[in-house]
């Protein structure tokens, strides 16, 4: 029987929890998860725990934060003075905004701070420096 390796196309049902044991995301429920293997369409640390796995098996592994969303990165909280802060907007604490880079891309920040004259933005990923547990079974390999 083959085993996964780079360059494979595969499809995965997965679980993946805090350290807490909280769940924050689950195929189980959907498809199973299509990606190639080394094409970076997924966390580093997911791709390297499927390579070597064969259809049909599971395992449990343990995702470090920096083969995961990375650490979280003080330049990545950022303060905007309300003047530049859209008039028809009224952001509350919690919230999550898009924002528009310069070269089209999407970035989705947190609103984490609101004062009389500016607010606090959080772009980094939630689940930035944070270790991550995946249950992972190998549907197939195509």
């Amino acid at each position: 029987m083959s085993e996964a390796k780079s360059g494979d196309a595969v499809k995965v049902h997965y679980t993946g929890k805090l350290d807490n044991g909280t769940v924050f995301d689950s195929s189980k429920e959907k498809p199973p998860l299509e990606f190639t293997i080394g094409v970076g369409q997924i966390i580093p640390g997911f791709e390297d725990a499927v390579i070597g796995m064969k259809k049909g098996e599971s395992k449990n592994v343990k995702i470090e934060a920096d083969k995961a969303y990375g650490k979280r990165r003080d330049d990545l909280v950022i303060k905007l003075g309300k003047e530049k802060i859209p008039k028809d907007l009224d952001p509350t604490v919690g919230q999550n905004l898009e924002l528009k880079q310069e070269d089209g891309r999407t970035l989705i920040a947190l609103v984490t701070e609101i004062t009389d004259t500016d607010m606090t933005l959080d772009v980094n990923h939630p689940l930035a420096g944070k270790d991550l547990n995946f249950e992972i079974e190998l549907v197939e390999i195509g």
